[in-house]
């Protein structure tokens, strides 16, 4: 496996030396965009709309933390006027390309620019270690849409009067969305408001709407839960009679499921109350292939389980 690694890595860094700096692609005047995750990709169609042609790097289900760029993922990335990723280490195997890539002069919006650092939540266990998953508290998401307007703007000054429109479109139905959130936490009990999924990706949706969140690993899949992080959430969920825990759409189950037996083997029952879309938006097939479709799934199917 290392063999391999070390191929795929010299194979990038060949094709990042060999090509033109700057080349680009244009395809009927629109703005060719990369885009590193789905909820990114997202984020770029709503705004650019007809003016732009978004690709998105990883597709649903996918686990950005564990992502790694792959030559075709490179020549893409080249060939776009536009690419734009999270950043805060959520594409932790793929900071050597962007960086590359900035040198060569291609324009690269970085969402993570555009957040407030006073706003951003930490691990626990590393203080220097920024959580990433900003997007599950809506008023985030708001601010990274309109930074990311702001920047294309930039890019394409001729279209920056329809995309401050297609935004301001967008922060009305953000804004519901927030407000549809409130709503259906209001459904349950103080004691009932405690997810625990598979990875610790909810913790900015937990602060921003009083919910307490427990994940087996940590803010990244790349280190995978022990048996005393199983141990200590089964005994958890006992002490506290928690209805139902949740798996994800970008993570295995089998930590999920260890838990729920772990928490059996001390006599009581915990459900798995459904999938959660947490690093990835869902699929077309499943109808949640938009940000806001996703969260509102989400927070459907929290509440039903849980209540």
């Amino acid at each position: 496996m290392k063999t391999k690694g070390m191929i795929a890595l010299l194979t990038l860094a060949l094709l990042l030396t060999i090509m033109t700096p700057g080349a680009v692609i244009a395809q009927d005047k629109q703005l060719n965009i990369v885009a590193t995750t789905t909820m990114l990709a997202d984020l770029a169609r709503v705004i650019g709309g007809e003016h732009v042609l978004v690709t998105g790097m990883m597709g649903p289900g996918i686990d950005p933390h564990l992502y790694q760029a792959s030559a075709g993922d490179v020549m893409r990335m080249q060939e776009a006027n536009v690419i734009v990723f999270n950043g805060l280490h959520l594409e932790g195997k793929m900071g050597d390309v962007f960086e590359a890539l900035g040198e060569r002069d291609h324009a690269i919006i970085s969402i993570e620019d555009g957040l407030d650092k006073t706003k951003l939540l930490f691990d626990e266990e590393d203080a220097g270690v920024p959580d990433p998953h900003f997007w599950f508290d809506v008023s985030l998401w708001m601010d990274a849409a309109r930074y990311f307007t702001q920047e294309l703007s930039k890019l394409d000054q001729s279209n920056a009067l329809y995309y401050r429109n297609t935004l301001n479109n967008y922060l009305m139905k953000l804004e519901e969305l927030d407000t549809y959130i409130k709503m259906r936490i209001g459904e349950l009990v103080l004691d009932q408001r405690v997810l625990i999924t598979a990875h610790d990706a909810f913790q900015y949706f937990g602060r921003a709407y009083g919910i307490e969140v427990r994940g087996l690993q940590g803010i990244s899949t790349v280190a995978e839960a022990g048996t005393a992080d199983v141990s200590n959430l089964a005994d958890f969920i006992v002490k506290r009679q928690i209805k139902a825990i949740f798996v994800e759409s970008s993570v295995p189950t089998k930590t999920i499921e260890a838990l729920q037996a772990a928490v059996k083997s001390r006599g009581f029952e915990v459900k798995i109350g459904g999938e959660l879309y947490s690093d990835s938006l869902g699929d077309e097939t499943s109808g949640n292939d938009t940000y806001i479709t996703t969260v509102q799934a989400n927070i459907d199917t929290i509440v039903d389980a849980l209540r």
